[in-house]
């Protein structure tokens, strides 16, 4: 006979959000499971017709000019029918982006979790502000209904060596609220996934803002010193640390 109590799972199921052992009432799940189930079903949806709260984050940013514009998504329903349209910006909003000389770009988006973009995102670009020094960042621009590649339009368009996407990603039924940070060096229209670093799972629960900041400022760093981003700058921090501890050590 297989024993599957949950009880034999408590310890797996404190090391993760996973659904795991979770019983059984006959042929279905326990009443405690199923509608835990259902409510983060019915928050993944909540999560993605949630509306971008572009003045709250715009007040929390009072630091850093604010430039606000839209994709060519007419509304939320054909920003989900059709993504093509959130990846370019509605042609009135670009005559509010003012080129310059700039090192970096942010573009705080809505994605597919505003809920993770109204929690999140002034954190971390309050936080990997702070750790560089010297760069001249561009007005944050805040979109509603865009996706990760809107960036590249914006970013060519502000005339920055390399862009930051803040969007949140699409929801889960463990994380509704997770933000995903997108790089990309010398932004333009047509730039490839893969020409791309991504740094996701950014949420209380998953990675922290101050380890996500760390780490997009390291890559930032790295992509200006590089020229480039994507398959071809790794984050290999760990390694280059262990290598250059194995130099320091006397013999």
């Amino acid at each position: 006979m297989i024993d599957d109590s949950p009880v034999k799972y408590d310890a797996l199921r404190a090391a993760t959000a996973a659904r795991i052992a979770l019983g059984r009432a006959g042929d279905a799940l326990p009443t405690a499971p199923l509608l835990d189930f259902q409510l983060a079903h019915a928050r993944a949806r909540d999560a993605v017709y949630t509306e971008l709260d572009a003045d709250a984050i715009a007040a929390a940013l009072s630091g850093h000019e604010i430039v606000r514009m839209r994709s060519q998504a007419a509304d939320r329903g054909e920003y989900l029918r059709r993504p093509d349209l959130g990846r370019r910006v509605d042609p009135a909003g670009l005559v509010a982006l003012r080129p310059g000389d700039y090192d970096a770009a942010f573009v705080v988006a809505d994605g597919l979790s505003a809920m993770a973009v109204n929690r999140q995102a002034v954190a971390l670009v309050a936080a990997v502000c702070a750790l560089l020094g010297g760069w001249r960042v561009a007005p944050v621009v805040l979109v509603q209904q865009g996706r990760v590649a809107i960036g590249d339009e914006i970013g060519a368009a502000l005339g920055a060596s390399l862009v930051v996407v803040l969007l949140g990603e699409r929801p889960g039924l463990s994380a509704a609220d997770s933000l995903g940070a997108y790089l990309t060096w010398a932004p333009e229209p047509g730039r490839r996934d893969s020409e791309r670093n991504c740094i996701s799972n950014i949420r209380p629960g998953g990675l922290p803002i101050a380890t996500a900041a760390d780490q997009l400022a390291w890559l930032m760093r790295e992509a200006r010193s590089r020229r480039l981003s994507g398959i071809d700058l790794k984050e290999d921090r760990l390694s280059l640390l262990a290598a250059s501890a194995a130099i320091e050590r006397p013999p």
